[in-house]
């Protein structure tokens, strides 16, 4: 059996790192309040960054180049040789000053969601949208506070997602072929679980289990969404986890971004930390298609 580690790599600190993605050979992801967009090569330890102006929720890799993020302006398309970008959808404008979008992924057609966050906590303030290949953006959960993980079985009948003020994991039916979403009901109850700390970004390995960063839980856990049951936990120095991705050459490399705590020093918060020794393989992600 492999021995498990957990150690922080790259030499950057994130205000706020969040979601992760794993992409030729390379971890992207974001630093939230330092508005900037990171590419990390973990084999050599290099790291690339873009401050886009403002601050940067998600990030997804793009089919014809470059990659689409979402932010406080909405969801932007930006070209890294040049720095371009074209603004491509901005469902709420009109909530500037409290909302901005958070979270998102890309489904298995290509599809990009991503949905807002109530920076004040206003309850059911916030929404998770949907960007087709058109470039149209549809509404597709309301109601929703804080939106988070999300991703899909590897059979894409299945689309799971995080309202962190739920502090559950619902599991919706899901077309492939339309992105429609039907049937939702819960597939994980975090707080049944014990867990005061907060289901944050969220990824799923290639039997079909669910990996939970838990925000202010210095943590990870997997969970079997066929039954709610924690699988496994991991634990992280560093108290606010906050998303995670499987990258490295076969997919069983697991890593989790992380912020700085406002009240708590830790040594390595804000670094990326990879997991190794899992055991399991993760699923390979997906670009935009449009």
């Amino acid at each position: 059996m492999s021995v498990l580690t957990v150690k922080a790599i790259g030499a950057r600190i994130s205000k706020w790192g969040e979601g992760p993605i794993w992409w030729n050979d390379q971890l992207v992801y974001v630093d939230i309040e330092d508005h900037k967009l990171v590419i990390l090569d973990p084999e050599t330890g290099e790291e690339q960054s873009w401050n886009v102006g403002e601050r940067i929720g998600t990030v997804v890799p793009r089919a014809s180049g470059g990659v689409l993020y979402a932010g406080d302006s909405g969801i932007v398309a930006l070209d890294l040789s040049t720095g371009a970008k074209q603004a491509l959808a901005d469902p709420e404008p009109k909530k500037r000053a409290t909302n901005r979008f958070n979270d998102g992924k890309c489904d298995p057609a290509g599809r990009f969601w991503a949905g807002t966050i109530s920076l004040v906590k206003s309850i059911g303030d916030a929404a998770l949208y949907m960007l087709d290949h058109e470039g149209t953006l549809h509404l597709k959960v309301d109601k929703v506070t804080n939106s988070n993980g999300i991703c899909w079985s590897a059979d894409a009948t299945t689309m799971y997602y995080i309202d962190t003020m739920t502090k559950q994991v619902r599991a919706y039916d899901y077309d492939n072929a339309s992105g429609a979403i039907s049937n939702a009901s819960i597939a994980v109850d975090t707080a049944a679980h014990g867990y005061d700390s907060s289901p944050d970004g969220m990824t799923i390995d290639a039997d079909g289990n669910l990996w939970v960063a838990f925000c202010h839980g210095g943590c990870v856990t997997c969970f079997d969404p066929n039954n709610g049951q924690a699988l496994r936990k991991v634990e992280l120095p560093c108290l606010e986890t906050t998303a995670c991705a499987f990258g490295g050459p076969n997919l069983d490399r697991l890593f989790v971004t992380t912020g700085i705590h406002g009240k708590i020093e830790e040594a390595d918060a804000g670094k990326v930390f990879v997991i190794d020794g899992l055991g399991v393989q993760g699923v390979p992600a997906f670009a935009y298609q449009g």
